[in-house]
């Protein structure tokens, strides 16, 4: 464990932005992140896969701490379930290939999501009809504070749409350490009805889809629309599909017979983000080396040397557009600094 100075992050984002840390470190352990905490409690930015930021200035005060904490072992498991513990730092998607290799099912879904297991359930990451609340039951954490170790049950979690108790009430208080899934072995209870994996299987004239199987249909999407993060710097979906009550569906349906959207409940509905900003006129749209991706709206790239300002300054621009045609309001899935 090192304490550097003056490091690029470039690298360390995957939108590619090219800001500052004065005062850098990476952590492998436990006990290391500990130790870095003790450097400068007041004041930290943790960093793990740094897939879901956008980063819009130097961070000249915080002490960045890298979480690289690997290591991922099997709890317990009878013949139906499985609990498997992940360590922060493992890579999201490679974590779901090894479950895909062992019959692990649950999370097939969420195949190519960017970023690290240490921030899934910061965000309750989601695609095609799952989140992660479906398969969480714990996670463990370091309080700030104390540098105590807690558990935290799903319960305790609070999870929302994109949303978590360490995004709002406990804000950077405390640091993820592992997190604990409880996936199927066998009678897998798979979804594929939502988006397009009904029809990506019936290109593959698959008609009863194994886990695996499910998962190469959503990583063909994806692949479809999104950028990859190596090739073109992005965070994914970068707004969050607006929730809108049934007074306000109703009205904006009346306007926009065309549009597209997912029943929540009984009074709520879900609109696609996605298909409002096209309408707006963003969708391929580039602005400097800031734009719009050509095949989804929802993902905002870097096409070279945009900085986060110019990114989030686009942002802005689009919000304001969609607020003023569909009198919707959307609002950033990635975090901003």
């Amino acid at each position: 464990m090192t304490l550097s100075h003056n490091i690029s992050l470039k690298n360390y984002n995957t939108f590619g932005i090219d800001v500052i840390a004065k005062n850098f470190i990476t952590v492998t352990t436990i006990d290391e992140l500990r130790e870095a905490i003790k450097l400068n409690p007041k004041n930290l930015f943790i960093l793990g896969g740094g897939s879901n930021m956008l980063l819009t200035k130097d961070i000249e005060d915080a002490l960045v701490i890298h979480l690289n904490i690997k290591g991922k072992t099997i709890d317990k498991e009878d013949k139906d379930y499985v609990w498997v513990t992940a360590k922060t730092g493992e890579n999201w998607h490679e974590f779901i290939l090894w479950c895909l290799d062992n019959e692990y099912g649950g999370l097939e879904n969420m195949s190519l999501i960017p970023g690290n297991i240490g921030t899934a359930p910061i965000q309750n990451i989601g695609a095609y009809g799952k989140e992660l609340k479906d398969s969480f039951i714990e996670c463990e954490t370091i309080e700030v504070a104390t540098g105590k170790s807690k558990i935290f049950t799903k319960s305790d979690c609070n999870f929302g749409y994109r949303n978590s108790v360490f995004k709002t009430a406990l804000k950077g208080q405390y640091i993820i350490t592992s997190v604990t899934l409880k996936l199927t072995k066998k009678n897998h209870v798979t979804n594929t009805d939502y988006g397009a994996i009904e029809n990506e299987l019936a290109n593959q004239n698959i008609t009863n889809p194994t886990i695996k199987e499910i998962s190469n249909a959503v990583i063909a999407i994806r692949q479809s629309k999104l950028p990859d993060p190596n090739k073109l710097g992005n965070s994914g979906s970068f707004f969050k599909n607006p929730v809108i009550s049934q007074t306000a569906f109703e009205q904006f349906i009346a306007k926009f017979p065309e549009a597209p959207s997912y029943r929540v409940s009984d009074t709520a509905v879900k609109v696609p983000a996605g298909w409002l900003i096209e309408q707006a006129g963003f969708k391929g749209k580039q602005f400097g080396d800031a734009g719009v991706h050509k095949n989804q709206a929802l993902v905002l790239v870097n096409y070279g040397n945009a900085t986060g300002q110019e990114i989030w300054n686009l942002a802005l621009k689009i919000k304001t557009a969609v607020l003023e045609q569909f009198e919707i309001e959307i609002n950033p899935e990635v975090n901003i600094y």
